[in-house]
C-alpha cells in the first residue's frame, strides 16, 4: 500500500479539483442546528474533515430513499411500450467518509453487486464513485465501532484514506483508482515514521472510547451466538417489541439496511415511472403477502428478525462481516430506546441472571 504525506492545503486543492468534474459529497456542519450532514458540496470551504459522524448515513448517495429507475409509456392504439432507463448519474466523490460508513458501503456492495444477481441501478452509482475515507481521531457519544471492528481507521474498501497528523495528512492508497490519482499528482512519499504516527493516533482514539464501549466487544460476540442459535428467551423479544413504535427510523439511519420496495406511479402526462423506495422491516406491512396474509404481525417477531439480520452468523457469512457497523445512529434516533447497543445490554443481563 503506497503512502503519501500531504499538507492541509493540498487536501483542499484535491477536493477543488474533483469539484470541477465530479459531484463532491462531504461532511458539512449546519450553521443553525450544529448537526453534521454528508451532502453535496457547492464550495470546498464547507468541507469539514474534523466534523463529527454525520447524522444520516452516506448510503443516501448510493441507495437513495426514493429513486426513479425506469420511465415508460404504453400506447394502447399501437399496443407498444417505450421504456427509458433513468438512473445514470454524474461521477461522484465521497470525500471524508468515516470508517464505519465505509464498512456500511461494503455491506451494500455485497448485497447489491457481490452475489449471484447484480443490481444495475446500484452498480451505476457505485462504479462512478471515488471513496476517500477519513480516520476518526476521537469517538463521538454514540460510537461503538471498536466493538464491530469497523474503526476508528478504515482497513479496506477505500480508494484513498486520510489520517490527520501533526504536520499534515497521511494518505494511503487502497485501490488502482486511488493509485492513479496519486500518480497523477506526484505527491510526496511518506515513510515508516508517519505510519507509526498514524498508529499512535488510532490507539489514542481507541483509548478515548468509554469503557463500556470497549467491554461490549465480547458481549456483541456473545449476543451473536445467542441470536444465531435461538437461545434468546421470548420474553426478551416481547420486551423489545413493546418498546418499539414501528417508526422505521432505525432502518433509515442504518448504513447497512438494504430492503426496498418497487412501485409504478402514473404521471399526469400519461407516462409511468418505476420508483425504488427504501423499506423497513419495522413496518407491519413489510411481510404482507397476496391475499393479505401476514406471517409477522407481532412487532416482537419483526424486531427479532432485524437483530438477526445485524448479528447472526449466517448474515455475517453472507456479508463477510456483521450487519452492524457500530455507528450508533439507531441508538441516537430510537424513541423506544431499543437501539442495538441497548438490545445487546438486555441480552447481557439475560445471560448473567
Amino acid at each position: 500500500m503506497s503512502m503519501y504525506l500531504l499538507t492541509s492545503q493540498e487536501i483542499k486543492q484535491l477536493a477543488e479539483e474533483f469539484l470541477q468534474s465530479h459531484a463532491v459529497y462531504g461532511p458539512q456542519v449546519d450553521a443553525q442546528t450544529g448537526q453534521v450532514f454528508f451532502d453535496q458540496l457547492d464550495a470546498i470551504d464547507a468541507l469539514d474533515l474534523d466534523a463529527a459522524i454525520p447524522s444520516m448515513p452516506v448510503k443516501e448517495i448510493l441507495f437513495p430513499q426514493m429513486e426513479r429507475i425506469l420511465k415508460y409509456r404504453y400506447d394502447a392504439d399501437q399496443q407498444a411500450v417505450t421504456m427509458e432507463k433513468s438512473y445514470a448519474e454524474k461521477p461522484k466523490v465521497l470525500f471524508g467518509l468515516r470508517p464505519c460508513d465505509m464498512a456500511g458501503i461494503q455491506v451494500l456492495d455485497r448485497f447489491f453487486i457481490g452475489q449471484e444477481y447484480v443490481d444495475d441501478v446500484y452498480l451505476v452509482h457505485r462504479r462512478q464513485s471515488i471513496l476517500i475515507t477519513n480516520t476518526c481521531t476521537r469517538p463521538w457519544d454514540q460510537c461503538f465501532c471498536v466493538c464491530t471492528h469497523t474503526g476508528p481507521a478504515a482497513e479496506e474498501g477505500f480508494d484513498l484514506d486520510l489520517t490527520k497528523l501533526a504536520d499534515g495528512y497521511l494518505v494511503q492508497v487502497g485501490s488502482e483508482k486511488g493509485q492513479a490519482i496519486a500518480d497523477a499528482h506526484g505527491w510526496k512519499k511518506a515513510d515508516a515514521a508517519q505510519l507509526a504516527e498514524k498508529n499512535a493516533v488510532v490507539n489514542r482514539s481507541i483509548d478515548l472510547f468509554p469503557e463500556m464501549a470497549r467491554d461490549n466487544k465480547a458481549w456483541i460476540s456473545r449476543a451473536m451466538n445467542r441470536i444465531t442459535t435461538g437461545l434468546v428467551k421470548p420474553e426478551v423479544w416481547e420486551y423489545v417489541g413493546n418498546q418499539c413504535l414501528e417508526c422505521g427510523a432505525c432502518s433509515f439511519v442504518c448504513p447497512t439496511c438494504s430492503c426496498f420496495n418497487i412501485e409504478d406511479a402514473n404521471m399526469c402526462d400519461g407516462d409511468c415511472e418505476r420508483l425504488r423506495t427504501r423499506d423497513s422491516c419495522s413496518f407491519e406491512g413489510y411481510t404482507r403477502m397476496a391475499g393479505d396474509h401476514n406471517p409477522r404481525i407481532p412487532v416482537e417477531d419483526r424486531r427479532n428478525k432485524r437483530f438477526f439480520c445485524k448479528l447472526s452468523y449466517s448474515q455475517s457469512k453472507k456479508y463477510l462481516r456483521p450487519g452492524c457497523i457500530g455507528c450508533g445512529r439507531c441508538q441516537w434516533v430510537c424513541p423506544g430506546d431499543i437501539g442495538l447497543p441497548n438490545v445487546v445490554q438486555y441480552l447481557r443481563r439475560e445471560t448473567t441472571e
